[in-house]
């Protein structure tokens, strides 16, 4: 979804937005070679990677909301799972404006207790199939009470220092990225890309595969 599909609340967001980017076949056999400026955009001013020594830092941009985020989740999570070792890939999520903070601290507690991997899919299942409404503090209460998590661990965190550094961070790595819209990925701090400029999600994750290419030259 592009920003500017975006209108204040997060609700009206999805309702608004009636384009799917496709999520096509995975990785081509022959990789093409992309264009800078086409398939994505150099940043003007790069970003210092959180990335270990040794790694290049992945970033996919991503709302739980967004349907085409959903849509891509599978995909990339394979990707992800087939990856090189010397890649450190994670996802940030966005703040298109301050309906979307919820959800970021949602995110950022899940992966603070150690329940990302358990849940991260499920958040999306609850809300894309399931129609849970998980955009506000008490809706994300309520749902995390049904998965088992100790509910006041899970406050404790969501509300804590740390998370709202996290959250805080996150927009700092949008705005430094110049996120356009979701899913889109940044790479070692140089490079931006998301489906309208390559074409589809899954050619993104080829775009991402070249430009993670040249981090490595250096």
């Amino acid at each position: 979804m592009k920003r500017r599909e975006f209108s204040l609340s997060a609700a009206s967001a999805v309702a608004a937005s009636a384009l799917t980017l496709p999520v096509a076949a995975p990785a081509l056999a022959q990789p093409r070679q992309f264009k800078e400026g086409k398939d994505y955009r150099k940043l003007d001013k790069p970003v210092t990677p959180d990335a270990p020594a040794g790694k290049v830092d992945v970033i996919e941009f991503f709302w739980y909301s967004c349907p085409h985020c959903n849509a891509f989740e599978p995909t990339l999570d394979a990707w992800v799972k087939a990856a090189p070792k010397d890649l450190s890939i994670r996802r940030i999520p966005v703040a298109f404006n301050a309906s979307f903070v919820p959800q970021q601290k949602l995110y950022f507690t899940l992966e603070g207790m150690g329940k990302l991997d358990a849940l991260h899919a499920k958040v999306f299942r609850a809300i894309h199939v399931e129609k849970a409404k998980l955009a506000k503090d008490d809706e994300i209460m309520a749902w995390i009470a049904t998965q088992g998590v100790d509910v006041a661990k899970f406050k404790e965190v969501y509300n804590s220092f740390t998370v709202s550094n996290q959250v805080r961070r996150a927009s700092q790595l949008q705005d430094a990225y110049g996120v356009e819209g979701v899913p889109s990925m940044g790479v070692a701090g140089r490079f931006y890309t998301d489906g309208t400029m390559a074409g589809s999600m899954s050619v993104v994750l080829q775009v991402v595969e070249q430009l993670v290419g040249v981090a490595r030259k250096g």
